[in-house]
């Protein structure tokens, strides 16, 4: 770093001058911007504002890996309506925390991240710097927006840019570059204050067209197989009472992905979250709040879908509509306006899902609900342990703590978690979402824990939870309130598979990852049947501390790839 301020006085040979330098108008302008916490790796040339910023009373969280603390970061904007801060070192640190500034710019999750660069001057003419590159270059192609700050004088604009950026229209993530001379450089205290502002309401209610509503509505008091989708787009909007008021006035049956479930009661009567299949194929109006048509809804098309079904969409950005099947009613706006002028422009009445409809899906509920408890029934006392064995067990301990917060990524431990463990609070399971991402386990949950104070249980697939196993020493050394599940069953989808050489598997891992948390000051566990993972979940829980609870399924549970085998290509010699 360039000359600091008490150098910058010592050398005039007088009493301290009123200067500041590049660190401190970042610090002060994440202050003036209610930033309170900021998740990053230190090393040059951020050491001393990480430093600096934890003695001005911004909580700073230290990480392993950029990765996992960008993914924090993503996971802190999703949780508060607000940016995340993750702060990187140059190049190879910058690189590593793009992963989550891309992952948090496809879930529209507002985060920030701020990475020291080297010179210009330098990097311009491909000098060999430190750490040289061009990375705001980098940056633009996979981030909402990317900024450089090139003086000292324009931090402030650069962090409310940023921040406004970030959270305003449809969320994403942000990359702020600013180099390691424009951290140093010192300038007049008073001209620097002067450079810094609030930024004053960063994501603006917008209101939709009352013609736009009115074409909605007409198409669902017409419709005889009405359907809403809740994304997590509608968790975020934290307009939780008017889309149940929707659903209920309206009698609609929905179905919630993954990250909306807990908006309402995973037991609500309307729930068609159990016969999901069935409403795609036959619903024939569909109003998406927070939700796409994207590889997740297998982007509209049929045989998954009607294909004479109509959609209307809610969403914030108008390019988002027609973007996989034309949108027969867009509502351009922020989903908690468009949820409020649904229900203050519907006539009483107006809107009623056929009993018939309700009916069809009930049942088709009830039925697949009873196939289910047999394979849950048949894995309540299998040896080796299987997946829905210890998932039931994590289940009943959560029934008795709603208020948890719940980490999830993995394939099959993904896919059956969800499937098993319902919620009944909103905006309190975190997964993989749109990417299907692996690694923002440890993330997600740190950031859980931080935000809220709430306790947290990640529920992790052993090769899921390798991507930020090292992770687990921040929840120890921070003694933070999480809980790791890992559903150990030795591999990448399932660990019983035979090599055809002297080496392992491709898909064959091995570890203890208790051991790995006793190393690191926590609480490790092994537990090889669901009754054991009862009982250790509870009383980790009931500590309040940071554990780790090693399940061991047995290795040939598992699916190739969870539910989306599909998208593995079948060569000649592929595993079937």
């Amino acid at each position: 770093m360039t000359e600091t301020v008490a150098e910058a006085a010592e050398a005039e040979g007088g009493d301290m001058p009123a200067l500041t330098d590049g660190i401190h108008l970042v610090v002060d302008a994440l202050k003036l911007n209610r930033v309170e916490t900021i998740y990053g790796v230190v090393g040059i040339p951020i050491t001393d504002l990480a430093r600096l910023a934890q003695a001005s009373g911004i909580r700073y969280i230290g990480f392993r890996h950029e990765s996992d603390a960008a993914h924090a970061a993503a996971a802190a904007g999703f949780l508060t309506q607000r940016a995340g801060i993750c702060l990187t070192v140059s190049a190879p640190g910058f690189l590593n925390g793009l992963v989550g500034l891309a992952n948090a710019t496809t879930n529209c999750f507002p985060m920030v991240q701020i990475s020291g660069s080297s010179e210009r001057h330098i990097v311009d003419l491909q000098r060999g710097d430190y750490e040289e590159m061009d990375q705001l270059a980098v940056a633009r192609q996979l981030c909402k927006a990317a900024y450089r700050v090139s003086r000292a004088e324009d931090i402030g604009r650069g962090i409310a840019r940023a921040i406004r950026t970030a959270a305003s229209g449809r969320p994403g993530g942000v990359y702020l570059d600013i180099p390691a001379a424009v951290l140093g450089e010192i300038i007049d205290k008073d001209k620097g204050e002067k450079s810094l502002w609030e930024v004053v309401d960063p994501a603006p209610k917008q209101i939709p067209d009352a013609a736009a509503l009115d074409r909605a509505i007409e198409l669902l008091a017409g419709a005889q197989r009405p359907l809403i989708v809740l994304g997590k787009g509608a968790a975020y909007a934290r307009a939780d009472h008017a889309i149940r008021q929707f659903v209920e006035s309206s009698g609609i049956p929905y179905v919630p992905m993954s990250m909306a479930k807990g908006l309402l009661p995973d037991d609500h009567p309307q729930s068609a979250a159990t016969a999901r299949s069935l409403a795609l194929k036959q619903a024939d109006v569909v109003l998406l709040v927070g939700a796409r048509l994207n590889w997740l809804l297998a982007h509209g098309d049929a045989p998954q879908w009607n294909p004479d079904a109509k959609f209307i969409q809610v969403d914030i950005a108008a390019n988002e509509m027609d973007s996989n099947q034309p949108i027969a009613a867009p509502l351009v706006g922020d989903i908690g306006s468009v949820m409020d002028a649904l229900l203050e422009r519907t006539k009483p009445g107006q809107i009623a899902a056929p009993s018939a409809w309700r009916e069809a899906l009930g049942e088709r509920s009830a039925a697949n609900v009873a196939k289910m408890a047999k394979r849950l029934d048949a894995a309540k006392t299998a040896q080796p342990m299987k997946f829905l064995g210890a998932l039931q067990a994590i289940r009943d301990v959560l029934a008795e703590h709603p208020d948890v917060y719940l980490v999830n990524e993995g394939a099959n431990a993904l896919d059956l978690t969800r499937n098993t463990i319902p919620m009944s609070v909103p905006r309190h399971r975190l997964d993989s979402g749109t990417w299907g991402v692996m690694g923002i386990g440890m993330g997600y949950a740190i950031a859980a824990a931080v935000e809220t104070g709430q306790p947290v249980v990640a529920i992790e697939g052993d090769s899921a939870f390798g991507f930020s196993a090292m992770e687990a020493e921040v929840i120890a050394r921070y003694d933070l309130p999480v809980i790791t599940l890992v559903l150990n069953n030795s591999g990448v989808y399932r660990g019983d598979e035979a090599s055809p050489s002297g080496d392992p598997a491709p898909t064959y891992l091995r570890a203890r990852h208790d051991i790995l948390m006793q190393a690191f000051g926590g609480t490790g566990y092994q537990a090889t049947t669901p009754d054991q993972v009862g009982e250790m979940l509870r009383k980790a829980l009931a500590e309040g501390r940071p554990a780790l609870i090693d399940c061991i399924i047995d290795p040939a549970d598992g699916t190739e790839s969870g539910n989306i085998q599909h998208l593995n290509p079948k060569g000649l010699n592929a595993k079937q």
